[in-house]
């Protein structure tokens, strides 16, 4: 040991980061931590104050999601890691790796009453993968690599490491070997297995005899890094893809294989499933939105079903076969098996069948898309962003109606993760924190958010921390003057003129917006959106949000739904 390598534990964890070649980190500080803080300014750590530490989850797990890598966030005691319960919750349920730093009290006086202190460590617990706690300074790199092995492997998740305030201030003599890590712990998937070699033959022969296989993807695919492998196999062995809202870009949706969403609300795939002879699920959870309440692959279909993750295999539907392994390395072994297989003489026409069943979709989908409804059709305001996004825009969908219209029309036109909803949680307020996540991730990608004028209001704080950090997203914000999604469905359960607690004051967010440094747009007609979203991706270093005056009329809310139509049953979920 030597005095020159003396430091404080708030330093040891800078530079525990800084092995790992972590991306951003969005925290808001406090006493505990300042340490920490002081050796992010001296050492170059890539450091950002959010307004809201709920919000800071929400950009690193966005980051996560769109990069692979570890998303970082930190907080002070109490309040501070209270707030991060719900973004920690959808890292968890969606697969996101995530470390938190937490501040907690100097334990020689913690259970004193200590300004701001609570049983944080039993709140955070059920919302994220371990907790570990730091209980001497030189265990800090240590910990810290502990933290992104648990973060980065299996189902990737949140791990949040606690640090007493005497273990921040507290000093050690560390070595430079203290703080040497393995580089692989950067990223998810940090390791991969793959399904046995009995089982993968099996299902490579229930799928080479299927004459309607069809190949349905989950968000697992995007931890997997999988896209462009499934896509390949899907064109190679000619099977058709359906996808979840999380698995949407499993495959282009412009591929004459895409056959869309399925589950609560699908285009087409809800018809191909049942029509389907082998079902193969690849990285998904099949919860209750992906297989409508349960209904989804009726009872008695053949399912093959790929996860990393055994305990998820069975859950909801049991499969014929249970692959255990990634989905990358599941697919390439499938690929493999399947290279010189014959196909079935119906495989051609079953294919073909998707083709000219999206067809008929799009002809059906095309009066919404194109909508001259004022105030605007939402269906309308997706057909301008399919004509308008860039091939590898990347699009935030926010909790609620984002992600339900954005999943059902919106078409991402590459394999990979070019639309990112929160549905680990499905909280919103996603939207806007997402998009700043979003941006540092893909820097050179344009990055639009679809968020409720319900969601904004509760995260329009970070408009500052955008603008602050010269960051130029493009927020659309859905505004209806309501909390939408609720006031739908109270349209739908209780009839017209039945709603309780959710209208919204009539606001004008352009104006917010300009008032706050950002470029606003007001758009009240159709013919105007297009303009205005090609005005916002041409800024380059503040956000633009675009207030888009959209139908108020409840009944016309909802993407698949209209209480005009629909006869409800006590315990249905239509919507």
């Amino acid at each position: 040991m030597t005095d020159s390598n003396e430091m404080t534990g708030g330093e040891a964890l800078v530079r525990a980061l800084l092995a790992h070649k972590v991306g951003p980190v969005f925290g808001m500080g406090g006493f505990q931590l300042l340490p920490f803080y002081d050796a992010a300014r001296r050492l170059g750590l890539n450091h950002h104050l959010i307004n809201d530490e709920r919000c800071g989850t929400f950009a690193a797990d966005a980051y996560a999601k769109v990069s692979g890598r570890v998303g970082l966030v930190d907080a002070t005691l109490g309040p501070g890691a209270t707030n991060l319960v719900t973004g920690l919750v959808e890292a968890l349920n969606a697969g996101s790796p995530i470390v938190a730093i937490v501040g907690d009290t100097h334990r020689d006086h913690s259970w004193k009453n200590m300004t701001q202190e609570t049983h944080q460590a039993e709140i955070l617990r059920p919302a994220c993968k371990e907790v570990i706690r730091v209980e001497s300074v030189h265990r800090i790199p240590e910990l810290l690599r502990r933290a992104f092995i648990v973060a980065t492997t299996g189902r990737p998740g949140p791990v949040v490491l606690i640090v007493p305030e005497d273990v921040a201030h507290g000093t050690y003599g560390f070595e430079e070997e203290d703080f040497l890590c393995d580089s692989r712990y950067e990223a998810a998937p940090a390791l991969r297995c793959r399904p046995e070699t009995e089982a993968l033959a099996e299902a490579a022969a229930l799928l080479a005899a299927a004459e309607r296989p069809l190949i349905l993807a989950g968000g697992g695919v995007h931890i997997s890094q999988a896209a462009a492998d499934l896509q390949a196999f899907a064109e190679a062995a000619q099977i058709p893809v359906a996808h979840t809202m999380s698995g949407k870009g499993a495959i282009a949706c412009t591929s004459p294989l895409s056959a869309g969403l399925f589950g609560r609300y699908d285009r087409i795939a809800n018809g191909l499933i049942e029509d389907s002879d082998c079902l193969l699920v690849v990285g998904c959870k099949l919860g209750e939105i992906a297989t409508k309440r349960y209904t989804v692959p009726t009872p008695g279909k053949r399912v093959i079903h790929l996860d990393s993750v055994a305990e998820e295999i069975g859950r909801t539907y049991a499969p014929e076969l249970p692959l255990w392994g990634d989905a990358r390395e599941g697919i390439r072994d499938l690929h493999a098996a399947l290279k010189d297989k014959p196909m079935p003489d119906g495989r051609a026409a079953w294919c073909d069948s998707v083709v000219a069943k999206m067809d008929d979709w799009r002809k059906m989908a095309s009066e919404r898309l194109t909508s001259e409804e004022v105030p605007v059709s939402m269906g309308r305001m997706i057909g301008e962003l399919n004509n308008n996004l860039p091939d590898d825009a990347i699009l935030i969908a926010d909790g609620g109606f984002a992600a339900h219209w954005g999943g059902l029309l919106y078409d991402s036109k590459q394999a990979g993760r070019g639309f990112v909803p929160d549905r680990g949680f499905a909280s919103i307020g996603y939207g806007l924190p997402g998009a700043i996540g979003a941006c540092l991730a893909a820097p050179e990608r344009a990055v639009f958010a679809i968020t409720g004028d319900g969601g904004f209001n509760m995260v329009l704080g970070e408009i500052e921390t955008a603008r602050r950090m010269k960051l130029a997203p493009v927020i659309m914000v859905v505004n209806n003057a309501a909390s939408g999604y609720v006031k739908a469905l109270q349209h739908l359960m209780y009839g017209e003129g039945s709603y309780q607690s959710s209208d919204l004051a009539e606001t004008n967010y352009a104006t917010v917006a300009e008032a706050m440094g950002c470029l606003g747009i007001r758009v009240e007609t159709p013919d105007a959106l297009g303009d205005a979203i090609r005005r916002g991706l041409a800024e380059t270093d503040r956000p633009t949000v675009l207030d888009v005056v959209v139908t108020r009329d409840p009944g016309k809310m909802l993407p698949a739904a209209d209480s005009r139509a629909v006869k409800v049953k006590k315990g249905d979920r239509v919507a």
